[in-house]
């Protein structure tokens, strides 16, 4: 099945490209809540921030636990490969 190895690879692509989008907003949103801060201290928009905050640490660690686990589940591909017209027997040492 060509279909089904092929899932894991566009999902770990995909978890990659979006782990950097949360990855961004985590740190635009870590940047505004230290701002606002030291400006409003317990204001309305400090507490926005901290939110939004805590929503792209959510998503990230999302991101990063899914990652893991499919990378963990991907067979291992074969460390040695064979030459051409040689069976993998022939390679295997004694």
């Amino acid at each position: 099945m060509r279909t089904d190895r092929r899932k894991p690879v566009k999902a770990v692509r995909q978890l990659r490209r979006i782990r950097s989008f949360y990855t961004g907003g985590f740190l635009l949103w870590a940047g505004s809540a230290a701002w606002t801060a030291s400006h409003a201290p317990g204001g309305r928009q400090m507490w926005a921030s901290l939110l939004l905050l805590g929503l792209f640490a959510g998503l990230l660690l999302t991101a990063c636990v899914l990652l893991r686990r499919i990378e963990a589940a991907a067979p291992a591909r074969a460390a040695r490969r064979t030459a051409p017209g040689k069976p993998a027997a022939a390679l295997a040492p004694e």
